[in-house]
């Protein structure tokens, strides 16, 4: 979710623009400041299942990224390399063409 877009209303609306705040958490995740700061976040369920999914999707990208890294750095330590663009294609070419 994009936090730029998210509307923000003060914790007096609460009160006095329900039927406001209660609109744009159709469609956002509604930031509650107090005393201009941020303090609550408002949504309606299917924003908030959307929001879950979306976080748990992000972990789980980070989590395949950290493990490529962590795989190219032992594969370059234990010297499994090549260099230039000839030796890469044909590495490729061996591995899943020769094979």
């Amino acid at each position: 979710m994009d936090t730029a877009m998210d509307p923000i209303f003060p914790v007096s609306a609460l009160q006095k623009k329900q039927s406001d705040v209660k609109r744009a958490a159709q469609d956002h995740l509604v930031r509650i400041t107090e005393n201009g700061v941020g303090a609550y976040v408002f949504c309606s369920e299917e924003i908030f299942e959307r929001a879950l999914a979306e976080a748990a999707e992000q972990a789980a990208y980070e989590e395949r990224l950290a493990f490529g890294i962590e795989r190219g750095r032992a594969d370059y330590q234990a010297g499994r390399v090549v260099e230039g663009v000839e030796a890469a294609r044909d590495e490729l070419k061996r591995r899943y063409f020769n094979g």
